[in-house]
């Protein structure tokens, strides 16, 4: 195995967050490792994406997550989108997007590559991290190994963890699930409606996308929606106010070290245009969570049996933060304490994309405000007349 590649910053995820990090980074003299320019750059990083390709957890969604139904983009800095139709497809709209703000700031993103494990070189709190890889992959983002074998991976003194959530779908244990003949798909799974024309399916969940895709599959097949508890729905516009409070709501859980939570556990359902139109079809009709899976059903909480073809799983997702373990900051209830974008345990590591920077703008904010903290710590460290 090679030596790790020093550098100063590693920054983990090409989405939204982690560009936005990378871009400021770049505006403060930072610069990508292995460049021409990096070979002699006082201050170096490199952003490591799992992806085969630009565009983070977008180029995964489904075809009919179109620009007027996103729940809100914002531009990642110093690139304004182009307009947009608002009836484009996401997928076909947001990725471009990502690679050409990766192209004019040549961000040199290498991918694929997975990230196995982040842990301290030593016990120096003020020494390196090591950035463990699953894959080596040169300055240019091309895969140069063609296998997936282990690679020696950085040693870093600051890292950015911008993993999002879209590789961790949650799947809620129920009893007999391992039974069912039927088909049974995450969101993260969901192609087309058309896959289900003409069956039952039940939609669980109580989210943003749950209502989406229920709107979306009530038009082509039978659809039964449940959810665990009533929810509880506010009349007012999801609009910016609404999107403060929830961000305020996670931040407080977050400085607790709680998981992040949803933003519907904090502001409730906001009517959107799916679900209104969901209502008007007669098809917003909420039934209590089903008691069991069988082979061919689920058992209803009175007790009765409810033939079913499939069911989606619309339950959310959760932090992507596997590779953090061997630092051990996540706390017995699954979260980490967050100071700022710090890991309040770990102090080296910034989460962005996470909790309250979990939304588009706020990840943007969250990539400048950790990029300040890093410098500030880097110029900490550097006497001045080195600097």
């Amino acid at each position: 195995m090679s030596t790790p590649e020093s550098v100063d910053v590693v920054v983990i995820g090409a989405g939204q967050a982690g560009l936005s990090a990378a871009y400021h980074l770049h505006r403060r003299g930072f610069v990508p490792l292995g460049t021409t320019e990096g070979a002699t750059a006082a201050r170096t990083f490199v952003v490591l994406d799992a992806n085969d390709a630009p565009g983070g957890a977008w180029q995964h969604r489904w075809r009919s997550l179109t620009m007027s139904t996103v729940n809100g983009i914002y531009d990642l800095p110093g690139m304004p989108k182009p307009e947009l139709d608002p009836a484009s497809p996401s997928v076909d709209v947001i990725p471009p997007y990502f690679a050409a703000f990766e192209e004019r700031f040549a961000l040199a993103v290498r991918r694929p590559v997975q990230v196995r494990a982040v842990r301290r070189e030593d016990d120096d709190p003020h020494g390196r991290l090591l950035v463990e890889t699953a894959a080596s992959a040169d300055s240019s983002g091309a895969d140069s190994s063609g296998t997936d074998s282990p690679a020696a991976g950085f040693r870093a003194r600051a890292v950015v963890n911008a993993t999002g959530t879209w590789t961790k779908p949650f799947w809620p244990a129920y009893p007999g699930r391992e039974r069912f003949a039927g088909r049974q798909l995450h969101v993260a799974d969901y192609v087309s409606a058309d896959e289900f024309r003409g069956q039952r399916v039940v939609v669980v969940g109580a989210g943003i996308s749950a209502i989406q895709l229920l709107e979306e599959i009530s038009r082509v097949a039978e659809t039964v929606w449940m959810t665990r508890r009533e929810p509880e729905w506010v009349e007012d516009d999801f609009d910016t106010a609404a999107r403060v409070e929830a961000i305020k709501g996670v931040e407080e859980r977050v400085r607790q070290g709680l998981p992040p939570g949803s933003v519907i556990s904090v502001t409730g359902m906001h009517w959107t245009p799916w679900a209104r139109a969901a209502e008007a079809r007669g098809v917003l009709v909420r039934q209590p969570m089903f008691r069991r899976i069988e082979e061919h059903g689920v058992v209803l909480a009175d007790d009765s049996f409810l033939p079913v073809d499939a069911i989606l799983w619309a339950t959310g997702f959760r932090a992507a933060l596997d590779h953090l373990a061997p630092l051990g900051i996540r706390l017995p209830g699954g979260g980490i304490r967050i100071d700022g974008t710090r890991a309040a345990d770990e102090p080296r590591v910034h989460l962005i994309g996470y909790g309250p920077s979990a939304s588009t703008v706020g990840a943007n904010r969250a990539g400048r405000a950790a990029v300040m903290a890093i410098l500030a710590d880097l110029d900490a460290a550097v006497p001045v007349s080195h600097r």
